[in-house]
Protein backbone atom coordinates (compact mmCIF):
# COMPACT_ATOMS: atom_id res chain seq x y z
CA UNK A 1 0.00 0.00 0.00
CA UNK A 2 1.37 3.24 -1.10
CA UNK A 3 1.04 6.55 1.17
CA UNK A 4 0.07 9.37 -0.63
CA UNK A 5 1.75 12.87 0.39
CA UNK A 6 -1.37 14.17 2.05
CA UNK A 7 -1.80 11.25 4.43
CA UNK A 8 1.87 11.85 4.87
CA UNK A 9 1.59 15.72 5.97
CA UNK A 10 -1.59 14.63 7.88
CA UNK A 11 0.74 11.93 9.66
CA UNK A 12 2.80 14.63 10.79
CA UNK A 13 0.69 16.90 11.80
CA UNK A 14 -0.79 14.59 14.04
CA UNK A 15 2.52 13.27 14.92
CA UNK A 16 3.76 16.34 15.73
CA UNK A 17 1.06 17.43 17.60
CA UNK A 18 0.99 14.38 20.17
CA UNK A 19 4.78 15.41 20.34
CA UNK A 20 3.39 18.66 22.43
CA UNK A 21 2.35 16.31 25.54
CA UNK A 22 5.87 15.04 25.35
CA UNK A 23 8.30 12.70 23.96
CA UNK A 24 10.92 10.20 25.30
CA UNK A 25 14.53 11.48 25.35
CA UNK A 26 15.83 8.24 27.11
CA UNK A 27 14.84 5.10 27.75
CA UNK A 28 15.96 2.24 30.14
CA UNK A 29 15.54 -0.92 32.31
CA UNK A 30 16.03 -1.03 35.97
CA UNK A 31 16.70 -4.27 36.88
CA UNK A 32 16.98 -3.71 40.57
CA UNK A 33 13.50 -2.08 40.47
CA UNK A 34 12.09 -4.18 37.50
CA UNK A 35 11.16 -1.08 36.30
CA UNK A 36 10.77 0.50 32.29
CA UNK A 37 12.48 4.10 33.13
CA UNK A 38 11.39 7.00 30.91
CA UNK A 39 12.83 10.45 30.66
CA UNK A 40 10.45 12.56 28.88
CA UNK A 41 11.43 16.18 27.65
CA UNK A 42 9.35 17.89 29.77
CA UNK A 43 10.96 17.28 32.64
CA UNK A 44 9.05 14.46 33.52
CA UNK A 45 10.02 10.77 34.66
CA UNK A 46 7.79 8.04 33.86
CA UNK A 47 8.52 4.48 35.18
CA UNK A 48 5.94 1.38 35.03
CA UNK A 49 6.61 -2.30 36.00
CA UNK A 50 7.69 -4.12 33.15
CA UNK A 51 4.85 -6.81 34.03
CA UNK A 52 2.10 -4.18 33.42
CA UNK A 53 3.10 -3.80 29.91
CA UNK A 54 1.73 -6.05 26.86
CA UNK A 55 4.44 -7.91 25.37
CA UNK A 56 6.87 -7.06 28.30
CA UNK A 57 5.39 -9.77 31.14
CA UNK A 58 7.34 -12.57 31.59
CA UNK A 59 10.72 -11.65 29.67
CA UNK A 60 14.45 -11.44 30.86
CA UNK A 61 15.98 -8.62 32.03
CA UNK A 62 18.21 -8.74 29.14
CA UNK A 63 15.51 -8.73 26.71
CA UNK A 64 14.05 -5.94 28.36
CA UNK A 65 16.94 -3.97 28.67
CA UNK A 66 17.48 -3.29 25.08
CA UNK A 67 15.02 -0.79 24.43
CA UNK A 68 14.46 1.74 21.24
CA UNK A 69 13.05 4.51 20.68
CA UNK A 70 11.47 5.36 17.60
CA UNK A 71 12.43 8.81 15.57
CA UNK A 72 9.77 10.50 16.69
CA UNK A 73 9.91 9.85 20.75
CA UNK A 74 6.42 8.74 20.53
CA UNK A 75 7.13 4.86 20.44
CA UNK A 76 9.00 2.50 22.19
CA UNK A 77 10.44 -0.56 20.62
CA UNK A 78 12.08 -4.19 22.48
CA UNK A 79 13.61 -5.69 18.94
CA UNK A 80 13.81 -8.95 20.91
CA UNK A 81 10.44 -9.40 21.80
CA UNK A 82 8.80 -7.77 19.06
CA UNK A 83 6.90 -5.54 21.33
CA UNK A 84 5.73 -1.77 20.92
CA UNK A 85 4.35 0.59 23.20
CA UNK A 86 2.66 3.69 21.84
CA UNK A 87 4.07 6.88 24.39
CA UNK A 88 0.84 8.59 24.55
CA UNK A 89 -1.25 5.52 25.59
CA UNK A 90 1.26 5.28 28.79
CA UNK A 91 1.00 8.92 29.77
CA UNK A 92 -3.30 7.78 29.75
CA UNK A 93 -2.54 4.43 31.53
CA UNK A 94 -3.40 2.38 28.52
CA UNK A 95 -0.13 -0.48 28.77
CA UNK A 96 -1.59 -2.84 26.03
CA UNK A 97 -4.59 -3.12 23.28
CA UNK A 98 -7.94 -3.16 24.05
CA UNK A 99 -8.64 -7.02 23.98
CA UNK A 100 -5.31 -7.33 26.09
CA UNK A 101 -6.07 -4.51 29.15
CA UNK A 102 -9.74 -6.26 29.13
CA UNK A 103 -8.11 -9.49 29.99
CA UNK A 104 -6.19 -7.90 32.44
CA UNK A 105 -8.94 -6.51 34.18
CA UNK A 106 -11.06 -9.67 34.02
CA UNK A 107 -8.34 -11.59 35.48
CA UNK A 108 -7.69 -8.71 38.32
CA UNK A 109 -11.67 -9.00 38.68
CA UNK A 110 -11.36 -12.91 39.69
CA UNK A 111 -8.71 -12.68 42.44
CA UNK A 112 -11.00 -9.93 43.65
CA UNK A 113 -11.60 -11.17 47.74
CA UNK A 114 -14.61 -9.20 49.29
CA UNK A 115 -16.54 -9.80 52.80
CA UNK A 116 -19.55 -10.68 50.21
CA UNK A 117 -17.54 -12.97 48.00
CA UNK A 118 -16.04 -15.07 50.77
CA UNK A 119 -20.22 -15.39 52.19
CA UNK A 120 -20.88 -16.41 49.13
CA UNK A 121 -18.15 -19.09 48.39
CA UNK A 122 -19.15 -19.96 52.01
CA UNK A 123 -22.70 -20.61 51.37
CA UNK A 124 -22.11 -22.29 48.43
CA UNK A 125 -19.87 -25.08 50.22
CA UNK A 126 -22.43 -25.51 52.37
CA UNK A 127 -24.84 -26.21 49.28
CA UNK A 128 -22.47 -29.13 48.61
CA UNK A 129 -19.93 -26.91 45.99
CA UNK A 130 -20.10 -25.36 42.30
CA UNK A 131 -21.97 -28.66 40.56
CA UNK A 132 -19.40 -30.45 38.81
CA UNK A 133 -19.97 -30.63 34.13
CA UNK A 134 -21.58 -33.09 32.46
CA UNK A 135 -20.88 -34.51 29.32
CA UNK A 136 -23.99 -32.52 27.68
CA UNK A 137 -23.30 -29.17 29.08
Amino acid sequence: MAVTELEFERAEARAQKERKAGYVRSARYDRRRRRVILQLNTGVELSFAAEMAEGLAGASPGDLAQIEISPSGLGLHWPRLDADLYVPALLQGIFGSGNWMAAQMGAAGGKARSAAKSEAARENGRKGGRPRRTAGR
